[in-house]
């Protein structure tokens, strides 16, 4: 193990505790002592490593639950040991692989083989999420109970959304028997057709079929009515809109067992950004209107969404490089999904401790892991921000081996300059690359 650490001279943001002062981080045997007022005054015994903070701030290390890998089988887009690389320098500790790789992540064989390639080439914790039905076809259902024991933290179909209403029931039930999650991505597929943006006078404007917003609430009102009649655990991946917002403060109030989450690009970007026929703004689902940004972050602020994730999606220049409409959904995320968050904070629009909450602590929670917390005791998975530090996102920086950033020039301000995994520093590199 390392030698005990002291991070000193520290913000200390612990939302697991409601702590936002100042303070200390002490870390030994690869798990937290003590962090917040009290630990400043532990004093520093020989031999232990010591980092003078000088007022940055120390947050529970990001559990990002919406990460796109390609390993297995198209390694060439992203490998878990890159996705692990660009999670470290972004002050992502624990990140969750969706299914949809090839082979499907539905067997208990392939969820050992992500967590023993995990182990051997990652940075940082990495676990998969299996899929729902058997080769993401929609039909037959997975074997949830072997790949819950297997290691599968949840159930999803990745970037597909289930057609049949009663398959969704049947996984709701058979989720509910194992206590397991099913995290769904809401868009009707007949009402999204051909659509590629927005429906909206922009996508008139630039001569784009688009997507309503009906195609996602309409999918997610069946979801929360089957979720109330199952009572089985239910969680929307990433909405976009005002109106689902409404569905899920409905659901709630009514007592459901039901969680929402968003990409960071929803709520720090707009159908406008999409300017002239920029693909690295295609996304799924689309960049929605202004109004409906505005939504996003409200709900943020008052917790009708529990969860940001990065949907790091990594896109090679074929798929990319296209017309827009026959361009690949997705952008990258991993590096930037903390700074842009914090665009929200600068703003007055969020508070700090609210939005660490989204992106760490209540993922760890809704997810049963370890992470997302300074309490003593934690494992000593952490990221130190200097919250104020200006810089400019550049492609060739990116650490993901794919660069399909919808953030490529935009100046952030807010940056991860360490990070540790069980006690463990992570980033900067010990190779040296590229380290803050």
């Amino acid at each position: 193990m390392p030698r005990p650490i002291l991070l000193a001279n520290a913000r200390i943001v612990d939302p697991s505790r409601g702590l936002d002062s100042p303070g200390a981080v002490v870390v030994s045997d690869g798990r937290i002592v003590a962090a917040g007022p009290e630990a400043a005054n532990q004093g520093t015994p020989e031999g232990w490593e010591v980092f003078d903070c000088a007022g940055k701030a120390v947050i529970p290390g990001l559990v990002d639950m919406r990460v796109f890998v390609g390993e297995p089988g198209a390694e060439h887009l992203e490998t878990l040991e890159t996705a692990s690389r660009a999670a470290a320098a972004g002050g992502v500790t624990t990140l969750v692989t969706m299914p949809d790789t090839d082979p499907v992540i539905d067997d208990p064989a392939l969820v050992d083989f992500v967590l023993r390639r995990a182990r051997h080439s990652a940075l940082v914790n990495i676990h998969p999420m299996a899929a729902v039905t058997k080769g993401l076809a929609g039909e037959e259902l997975s074997e949830f109970g072997l790949l819950k024991d297997a290691g599968a933290v949840a159930f999803t179909e990745g970037r597909r959304s289930l057609r049949n209403a009663q398959v969704m029931r049947n996984a709701l039930t058979y989720g509910r028997d194992f206590d397991a999650l099913i995290v769904h991505h809401t868009e009707d597929a007949d009402l999204a057709s051909a659509g590629v943006m927005n429906e909206s006078e922009v996508a008139t404007r630039l001569g784009l079929p688009g997507i309503p917003r009906e195609a996602e609430t309409i999918l997610l009102e069946r979801d929360l009515r089957l979720a109330r009649l199952t009572r089985g655990r239910y969680h929307a991946a990433q909405l976009s809109c005002a109106a689902s917002l409404d569905a899920v403060r409905h659901a709630k109030a009514g007592g459901l067992s039901v969680t929402a989450g968003a990409a960071i690009a929803h709520l720090s970007l707009n159908e406008g950004d999409i300017g002239s026929y920029r693909t690295f703004f295609k996304m799924s689902p689309p960049l929605r209107s202004e109004e409906d940004r505005l939504a996003m972050v409200e709900a943020l602020a008052d917790g009708t969404l529990d969860i940001v994730v990065s949907a790091h999606d990594p896109e090679d220049v074929e798929g990319k490089r296209q017309p827009f409409a026959e361009a690949a959904d997705g952008a990258v995320g991993l590096e930037t999904s903390l700074a842009v968050g914090l665009r929200l904070v600068h703003s007055g629009d969020v508070p700090l401790l609210r939005l660490v909450e989204a992106m760490s602590t209540a993922p760890a929670s809704l997810l049963g892991l370890a992470g997302g917390t300074l309490k003593p005791g934690a494992p000593a998975d952490l990221a130190v921000v200097d919250l104020n530090r200006p810089w400019v996102v550049t492609e060739e920086a990116l650490n993901s081996r794919s660069k399909n950033t919808c953030f490529e020039g935009a100046k952030l301000s807010g940056r991860v300059t360490r990070t540790l995994v069980a006690g463990r520093t992570v980033y900067p590199y010990a190779d040296g690359e590229r380290g803050a």
